[in-house]
């Protein structure tokens, strides 16, 4: 996008994508999954596949399958695991375009896809999936009301800083499977680069394990990609499986 683009620039230049969104949320996606979807797409689309161009016109099946195809990609992501699902539709809408999808390099590219989403989502995907500010944009598409000041406003694509407790997950182990904290910080570094600022653990005593803890990533897009539009999500670490959910803090009394 050139310099000196401006809100309502943006959310004209990315309507096919606000298109493909609301078609997700018409099937029943969660709205964490279809935002996570799209930011997917999207970042297919950098690729020069241009797949978003083609869903808005796709029938209510093909929408389905597709989302259950950029799900399935997204919740493998957090997985240790090396296998991804096939990709059909997605592959073949690459495809129109000259293009195509490898597994394999879905599978090999797991920090490179994670990194590029989640700038869309902490970038673009502010605009896109805010809901008030389509309905503003709508209203004053045709010129008759007048320019509204909020979207005429500069386009800013550095990210606003979030605070810690919007990008923090609160973890938890069964009794006697906790891991080390290091194993926590190498699971996630090693799979998606750098990505976690740090891991707190419950400080016990008497040498008993810690049950709970909790992750403060980078990116509040990190969050939304581990969860996928779930409430909760699991990883394995040395066979030991550990939930995660998002930080919820506790109310200060007083």
């Amino acid at each position: 996008m050139a310099a000196g683009a401006t809100v309502r620039d943006m959310l004209f230049l990315y309507s096919n994508a606000r298109a493909a969104y609301e078609r997700f949320i018409e099937i029943g996606s969660k709205p964490g999954l279809a935002r996570n979807a799209v930011a997917l797409l999207l970042w297919l689309d950098q690729g020069r596949h241009h797949v978003m161009s083609h869903v808005p016109g796709l029938t209510r099946d093909a929408v389905v399958h597709l989302a259950r195809e950029a799900g399935a990609v997204l919740d493998r992501l957090h997985q240790d695991s090396l296998l991804l699902p096939p990709t059909p539709l997605m592959s073949a809408l690459c495809c129109q375009d000259g293009g195509g999808i490898d597994p394999a390099a879905f599978a090999f590219s797991q920090d490179v896809i994670v990194r590029g989403v989640a700038e869309i989502l902490d970038g673009v995907g502010t605009l896109i999936f805010d809901d008030r500010l389509y309905r503003l944009y709508h209203r004053h598409q045709t010129g008759l009301l007048g320019r509204h000041p909020e979207l005429e406003e500069p386009y800013v694509s550095v990210p606003a800083a979030v605070p810690e407790d919007c990008r923090s997950m609160f973890i938890t182990f069964s009794r006697g499977q906790s891991v080390e904290r290091d194993e926590i910080f190498d699971y996630f570094r090693r799979k998606w680069g750098d990505c976690i600022v740090r891991v707190l653990l419950e400080k016990t005593t008497r040498g008993a394990e810690p049950m709970y803890g909790r992750i403060i990533f980078k990116s509040e897009a990190f969050v939304s990609l581990v969860l996928n539009g779930e409430d909760r999500a699991a990883i394995f670490i040395r066979d030991r499986e550990i939930w995660l959910r998002k930080y919820i803090p506790r109310p200060h009394n007083g």
